[in-house]
């Protein structure tokens, strides 16, 4: 590629990270640092931490960019390397275009001033003068919606109201890229809804938005394109679902690492189970529509629920469930092998068997926790003989959510007279 192919190609990008890598050295007291700076004592070495390893990737003028990975996967600071609050170790972040940017909650913002006070000192320090932040002040005011708190010190306001503030100022400074971390997970589903409207906005107006969610259904819904990245290393980048799809393998532990060419599989180890063990669930799985086993469910596609059982003693008539719940711990729906008429009557021990519960997706889109029951009736008592809480996360996937935990995929007719 010649030199003006290169010049031309970086016109077209509006950021382009090149080889990033950044370490932190780890102090046990802050005098460490004072040493390690000034190299007072050059003998004495501190741990080292990589946060990014030789991250590079590209976002071009006018996309939608997701960021996903794990706590510790570097996520952050690649995005404070982009807007200049960090100086990476090695490599090069090149940003084209007016920047703003929704990081850490509190980041920029001036406890000791009011709203209106630390509006005006955001809008200066993102290059504006004191005119142009008059004029936008009232649409600023408007999208916060915090009312007469925007003349009290900001150290009063609750973290909801905070992000109204913080996200109100970012969007309308007519920024040409917009970043934003997870500070709007903090705001009520309202606020948020508000947001996702403005990138829809942003969208249309070929804008460039890079952001950073734990909310999988925005990440596939708004991005254009996904970068995933564990451990301060890039595992990838590509489509939503693709992506999406990589991450549930690195949370479940079903990530092959190449270098030990391991896969792990199985249950969450840290479920909380009971029961006499007369019987047992040894594994369980969810297959897609496609017939992969998958975390990540579409929204209104078939999946299926399978559970591995294997029976020590003789059983009456065992009944296997499953439930679903929310992060919050409400039970949202669930079923069994009574209720849907498929009682299994008389188990010898030694027995081993399959359940599979077919059904359709109807949950709105989020995260949820699957809990499993292997039960039945011991001369007409109740039984526990193994139950599993909160052994696999599934996470449904949708580009349209209806009101409340489940979509009714109700049909619309319009006459008009």
């Amino acid at each position: 590629m010649s030199e003006n192919e290169v010049i031309k190609e970086n016109i077209d990008l509006s950021i382009d990270v090149r080889n990033v890598t950044k370490i932190y050295s780890l102090y046990k007291r802050p005098s460490d640092r004072l040493i390690d700076t000034f190299h007072l004592m050059p003998w004495k070495k501190y741990p080292k931490n990589l946060a990014l390893n030789d991250v590079s990737f590209s976002v071009a003028k006018g996309e939608t960019v997701g960021i996903i990975g794990t706590n510790g996967s570097g996520k952050s600071t690649v995005l404070k390397i982009i807007t200049g609050v960090l100086t990476p170790t090695k490599g090069k972040a090149t940003v084209n275009g007016r920047i703003s940017a929704l990081l850490e909650l509190g980041a920029g913002f001036n406890a000791e001033y009011t709203g209106v006070e630390n509006v005006y000192l955001n809008g200066t320090m993102m290059g504006l003068t004191k005119e142009e932040i008059e004029k936008k002040l009232p649409e600023i005011l408007e999208f916060a919606d915090i009312g007469e708190y925007v003349y009290s010190p900001v150290k009063t306001y609750s973290s909801g109201m905070f992000v109204r503030l913080a996200f109100a100022v970012a969007i309308n400074i007519d920024p040409e890229i917009l970043i934003v971390d997870e500070a709007l997970s903090v705001g009520d589903v309202f606020f948020q809804a508000k947001c996702y409207r403005k990138f829809e906005e942003f969208k249309k107006q070929g804008k460039t938005i890079l952001f950073v969610s734990h909310d999988l259904s925005s990440i596939a819904k708004y991005c254009d394109r996904v970068i995933l990245l564990n451990k301060g290393d890039k595992l990838g980048e590509g489509s939503p679902k693709e992506m999406i799809d990589l991450y549930k393998q690195v949370l479940v532990g079903q990530y092959k690492d190449d270098n030990k060419g391991e896969v792990k599989e199985g249950l969450n180890t840290d479920t909380l189970e009971y029961g006499s063990k007369k019987a047992k669930y040894t594994d369980c799985k969810i297959i897609d529509s496609n017939g992969k086993n998958n975390n990540v469910i579409l929204k209104g596609s078939k999946f299926k629920i399978v559970m591995d059982a294997e029976i020590y003693e003789d059983l009456e008539a065992p009944i296997f469930a499953f439930t679903f719940k929310n992060v919050q711990g409400t039970e949202i729906t669930g079923t069994n092998t009574m209720i849907e008429k498929s009682i299994t009557e008389g188990l010898k021990g030694g027995t081993k068997l399959t359940i599979e519960f077919t059904q359709d997706m109807n949950l709105q889109g989020g995260e949820y926790l699957l809990s499993l029951g292997l039960t039945g009736f011991e001369k007409g008592v109740f039984t526990v003989y193994h139950r599993l809480y909160d052994c696999i996360n599934i996470t449904v996937v949708s580009d349209k959510d209806s009101v409340g935990y489940y979509d009714m995929n109700s049909e619309v007719n319009i006459t008009f007279h």
